[in-house]
């Protein structure tokens, strides 16, 4: 089962490093996926969920290709980043991935080796550990409870 960072964070949330390039590469340096947030804005790459925070450049995007999870935020980062890992959501059930994973929102649907589930708190975590055995990846700001 994959691991998937949500935005950075390994021991929870922390809110003032989500999407941070360092915060994400020490993730990756961890050994987990990230998931990020992306938006392009005039032609330029920026992380950050609600709004354009920290400017990356495509070759920053390119050597950490193999273990990010791009969200795109806006049309035109779709447009951009349908060659990486990516999607795209508002509050859609699930979404589909650019690489045919199925990104779940909604835990009404069935959970097997093409889903991708996001638990965010350690409650989640515990509470659906019998849905996540069977799952593809977990997104999570807990990534440490999973390796445990």
């Amino acid at each position: 089962m994959k691991i998937i960072s949500h935005r950075g964070n390994i021991r929870g949330k922390v809110l003032e490093r989500e999407n941070a390039p360092s915060y994400i590469d020490c993730a990756l340096g961890n050994g987990y996926d990230v998931e990020i947030d992306i938006c392009v804005v005039d032609g330029e790459f920026w992380l950050g969920h609600d709004e354009p925070q920290y400017k990356v450049t495509w070759n920053w995007l390119f050597k950490r290709q193999d273990n990010l999870w791009i969200h795109c935020k806006n049309a035109e980062a779709a447009k951009k980043c349908y060659v990486f890992q990516s999607f795209c959501h508002k509050s859609d059930p699930f979404s589909y991935t650019s690489r045919g994973q199925i990104w779940l929102h909604d835990f009404c649907n069935t959970v097997d080796d093409k889903t991708i589930i996001p638990l965010l708190s350690n409650g989640d975590i515990e509470q659906f550990s019998h849905l996540y055995q069977n799952a593809y990846g977990i997104c999570t700001d807990y990534p440490y409870m999973l390796n445990d």
